[in-house]
C-alpha cells in the first residue's frame, strides 16, 4: 500500500527548512501585527522580533545608534554588521526612523 505524499519519509533538512519558513513567517506576521519597530527608538529585545535579527545584531544596532546618531533613513540600518541586503529585503517593511 502506497503512503500518501505528506507521510512519505523527507530528509530532515527539508523539514527542517519547512519548520523554519513558517516560523520566520510567523515572525513576520507578529511584527507587521505590531506595527513598525522604529529602529532608532527599540531597545535590543524589540529589534529581536524582526525576522533574521538575533541578540548579536540586535546588540550591534543599539551600539551603531549609540556612537553614529539616530538613523535618518531606515536603508542606514545596512550600515550595521551582519545586516545586508538580504536582510534589509526582509526587514524593510516591518521598520520606520519616525
Amino acid at each position: 500500500m502506497r503512503r500518501p505524499p505528506f507521510l512519505r519519509k523527507r530528509p530532515l533538512w527539508v523539514c527542517g527548512a519547512i519548520v523554519f519558513a513558517v516560523l520566520l513567517g510567523v515572525a513576520a506576521l507578529t511584527v507587521a501585527a505590531a506595527g513598525p519597530v522604529n529602529i532608532n527608538t527599540a531597545h535590543a529585545e524589540q529589534l529581536q522580533s524582526l525576522p533574521g535579527i538575533g541578540p548579536a545584531i540586535a546588540q550591534r544596532i543599539v551600539q551603531y545608534r549609540q556612537q553614529n546618531g539616530l538613523f535618518k533613513q531606515k536603508e542606514d540600518i545596512q550600515n550595521v554588521r551582519g545586516i545586508g541586503p538580504k536582510k534589509y529585503e526582509a526587514i524593510k517593511d516591518l521598520i520606520t526612523v519616525k
